[in-house]
C-alpha cells in the first residue's frame, strides 16, 4: 500500500484507530466519509438505523444497537463532526436525523457494499410489511 500511495495511485486517511485507502481522484470528501462509516460495523449500524427510523433518540439507538448510551454518544459525535447527521433537542431527549439524501447512501451501498445492501433492503422490506400488517389489523 505504501508503494501505491507514494506513486500517487491511492491516498490514505486515518481516523481514530482505522486507516482507509481510496483511489486518487474517484471520491469526493463526503463520499469518503460515508465509505469510512460503512466500513465500521457499529457506526454503520447507527447511521442506517437513523436513516431507517428518521428521528430516533439516543435511547432508541442504544436499544437497537445494544451498546451503552456512552458508546452511542461517542459514535454520534463522529457522525456530527462529519456533518452526516443533525442533532435536535426535544425536552430532555436528543434526536438525530440524517442530513443528506438517503438515495446517495443507497447508491454507495449498492456499488461498494452489495452484500450489506442486500441485508439492509431485506430489513427495510420486513419493516414495511410489519407496518402494513399492523395497520391492517387496526
Amino acid at each position: 500500500m505504501d508503494s501505491l500511495e507514494k506513486a500517487g495511485k491511492i491516498i490514505s486517511e486515518r481516523h481514530s484507530l482505522h486507516r482507509f485507502y481510496f483511489p486518487v481522484g474517484i471520491f469526493q470528501a463526503e463520499q469518503k466519509n460515508i465509505l469510512e462509516i460503512l466500513n465500521q460495523g457499529t457506526l454503520r449500524e447507527i447511521l442506517l438505523f437513523i436513516i431507517e427510523r428518521k428521528n430516533p433518540t439516543q435511547t432508541d439507538i442504544s436499544d437497537h444497537v445494544k451498546i451503552t448510551a456512552a458508546s452511542v454518544n461517542w459514535h454520534i459525535k463522529r457522525l456530527l463532526e462529519l456533518d452526516i447527521i443533525n442533532q435536535t433537542r426535544e425536552g430532555k431527549f436528543k434526536r438525530y436525523e440524517f442530513v443528506g439524501n438517503p438515495a446517495h447512501i443507497i447508491k454507495i451501498l449498492k456499488e461498494y457494499h452489495p452484500s450489506l445492501w442486500n441485508s439492509w433492503s431485506d430489513r427495510l422490506a420486513e419493516m414495511f410489511l410489519s407496518l402494513h400488517k399492523d395497520g391492517a389489523e387496526t
